[in-house]
């Protein structure tokens, strides 16, 4: 139960006052919840500024600087209302002892103006001052008061993120509505850090976000923001640490590999494993051999060969007697890995299935009854693997392939299926290590650093927009040479608001002159539509595939040697990696043009230099995150990262190293949350919406 201290703050929003159904539904999209029901007061006090307007500074009329806010108090000398049936603006001038002031107005109905500005009235007002030959004018000032009632002018105003529709004054309004039902909070945190760190309480320090005084209150390192990024911190790490625990509490069951099935297949492989392959399969198989369950975390780059050490993996679990499953994101992905794996495995004998959610009938009803007698020994396939219908033998192992789309929440759900296997979990997304903390805090990471023998290095180059027409040229020669090429867009469909190419609009202006060579494949197809383009593709009836960043981790086309993607300054460089990883697959050299719409910003610039010179996914990892921060780094805010409100891995990331030794000292010392202080870290769990570890403390 969420302790009653909490109730005000996860009232719903619109028990705020001001808030109906209209402005609700602006609200959601302002806190990125699906609709006005699923937002809550808390989340309005986790909205943190990002900027502020500083009215202190009152410098006189005449020596009020070009187009800085500033706060004026003079006397009212006259009105000039526009002639009839113009558009020109309503003028009120004043003075002080300095010069004279032209507030202008436009559309002005009624008389208000002469209400709230009456002549020989000494007022203040308050708005950014422009001048023209000469004269200074504040155009709708934002706040106009007599003097007699300055002092209810707020001096510092503190900028929020807004979205369409929504006024910083309203904005302001419910905020300042929700600060007062923040409660006294027991404290999570131990004395002698805090004193330390030089915290305040949770609650000061909420009230302390909401009212900077200055630019240096805005700073990540201002005291208040640290306090907060901490306690995010902690409730991350604290959740993933229960989880873990609870995941441990289900012993493993040890399986010893003998080489019986690896052998043949290692011999008849047509490469040698790298060196770190060597490593990543002995950490997997010593993990495999203990008491304690495998949770690992396989990081490798595009065609490092993560494929192998699965399989490896997998292997050793048949050997036990015992079955292991793949499981990818995607059913394309799913039939790729079968087929790759299906001739890998050959030597040894080795009977595989694939199961998808598209199988079906009886040829379904036949794979299930091969994995529940334990005749099926690997099964690889989608989400459908974990659904209720499907028992199994023996489940030794699983293997998940692009752990951002399969998060803590569904490795419970296979805990409490009673299935308890090994697991190992895969990401070609080079992570760097306090963003694998902050999501994965509870997995051991093995790298896969080197690229196989007989991989060609992918030229990299940057082109403006303007010669897309060469690029266009190049094209046609490698496609009548019988290449095959990506062209990667942004966007599905040209929009309004954007001035992006989409992929429909460069389809139809490539197919043009192309003609039938030329396919399209986007995430709004459906997944038969989308297979049927990739296999048109793979098997060389399409030459040119344009695409969004639906083919970003997908099918192996090791014949495709020519990578476009426009407006590559839109993307994020793991993404860009991740793309340019999709040639370079085969013998053949390959290349990668980034095409970018000039003029790029600085960043831009180094982004995309990064790229032109490195191959190094973790190097681009690292570098991305200093250059945009963890929110976007794996993409979307979507895939099961942290998208953490208050703190940044960028700015806190010592805050972060701290959160998980103190997560770890609280799991061992007071594994049920019993003490007074594990009682306020329930507190803190409820506090940032986590309650499934809750959930945990009482199933265990």
């Amino acid at each position: 139960m969420r302790p009653a201290l909490l109730d005000p703050l996860f009232a719903p929003l619109n028990s705020l006052p001001g808030i109906g159904p209209k402005a609700g539904e602006l609200y959601a999209r302002l806190l990125g919840r699906e609709s006005i029901d699923d937002c809550r007061v808390i989340d309005l006090v986790f909205h943190a500024p990002h900027s502020l307007i500083d009215r202190r500074h009152q410098p006189g009329i005449a020596r009020a600087p070009q187009g800085v806010i500033v706060t004026i108090t003079g006397r009212v000398d006259r009105h000039q209302p526009p002639p009839p049936r113009t558009s020109q603006p309503y003028r009120v001038f004043l003075h002080d002892d300095t010069g004279e002031l032209a507030l202008t107005f436009f559309r002005v109905k009624g008389n208000w103006l002469e209400k709230a500005l009456p002549i020989d009235e000494t007022v203040t007002v308050s708005g950014k001052v422009d001048w023209f030959n000469g004269r200074p004018s504040m155009v709708h000032p934002d706040y106009m008061v007599r003097a007699t009632e300055a002092e209810n002018l707020p001096l510092v105003e503190p900028i929020y993120p807004l979205t369409a529709g929504l006024s910083a004054r309203i904005l302001r309004k419910a905020v300042e509505a929700a600060l007062p039902r923040i409660p006294d909070f027991p404290e999570w945190i131990e004395e002698a850090l805090m004193q330390k760190q030089g915290f305040q309480s949770a609650r000061d320090c909420f009230l302390a976000l909401h009212d900077p005084r200055d630019e240096t209150d805005l700073d990540p390192q201002a005291p208040a923001r640290r306090r907060l990024a901490y306690d995010e911190f902690l409730a991350g790490q604290l959740s993933l640490s229960l989880v873990r625990q609870r995941l441990r509490k289900v012993a493993g069951i040890p399986v010893h590999a003998t080489g019986k099935l690896s052998k043949p297949v290692l011999a008849a492989l047509p490469f040698s494993l790298t060196g770190s392959q060597t490593v990543a399969i002995d950490e997997v198989l010593r993990d495999m051999a203990g008491t304690e369950r495998m949770l690992r975390l396989l990081q490798g780059d595009v065609g490092s060969g993560k494929t192998a050490v699965a399989l490896m993996s997998m292997l050793a679990a048949v050997e036990a007697g015992g079955q292991a499953v793949l499981m990818a994101p995607t059913e394309i992905l799913a039939r790729q890995h079968f087929a790759t794996l299906s001739k890998m495995a050959a030597p040894a004998g080795i009977a595989i299935d694939v199961l998808t959610g598209r199988t079906k009938g009886r040829e379904r009803d036949a794979i299930l009854e091969r994995i529940a007698s334990g005749e099926t020994q690997i099964v690889i396939g989608t989400h459908a693997l974990f659904q209720d219908t499907v028992v199994y033998s023996n489940l030794l192992l699983a293997v998940v392939d692009e752990q951002h789309r399969f998060g803590v929440h569904q490795r419970l759900r296979l805990t409490a299926k009673g299935i308890s296997p090994h697991m190992l979990v895969m990401t070609a997304t080079p992570i760097p290590r306090t963003l694998v903390l902050a999501a994965f805090g509870d997995m051991d990471v093995s790298k896969l650093t080197e690229k196989p023998a007989g991989r060609k290095p992918i030229q990299t180059v940057t082109v403006s927009t303007e010669r897309t027409g060469e690029i266009v040229a190049r094209l046609r020669t490698a496609l009548a040479e019988g290449k095959k090429a990506y062209w990667i867009c942004p966007l599905v469909e040209e929009s309004e608001a954007s001035d992006l190419m989409s992929a429909d609009e460069r389809f139809q202006s490539l197919d043009k002159q192309f003609g039938p060579t030329v396919g399209l494949v986007h995430g709004r197809m459906n997944g038969a539509e989308k297979d049927a383009v990739m296999l048109a593709f793979k098997n060389g009836d399409i030459r040119l595939l344009v695409a969004t960043t639906v083919v970003e981790v997908g099918v192996d086309v090791p014949d495709a040697t020519i990578m476009v993607i426009e407006h590559a300054e839109r993307f994020g460089l793991a993404q860009l990696h991740q793309l340019r990883g999709r040639v370079g697959r085969g013998d053949e050299a390959s290349t990668c043009i980034l095409l970018y719409k000039g003029p790029l910003s600085e960043n831009g610039r180094a982004r995309l230099s990064i790229l032109r010179d490195t191959e190094d996914g973790f190097l681009i990892a690292e570098e991305d995150l200093k250059l945009r921060g963890e929110g976007e780094l794996l993409g979307t805010r979507q895939s099961g990262t942290p998208g953490f409100r208050i703190a940044s891995l960028e700015a806190h990331g010592d805050l972060l190293e701290i959160a998980r030794k103190d997560a770890a000292y609280v799991i061992e010392r007071d594994p049920d949350l019993t003490t007074e202080r594990g009682e306020a870290l329930r507190t803190l769990l409820y506090l940032h919406r986590r309650d499934e570890a809750i959930r945990f403390l009482r199933a265990g």
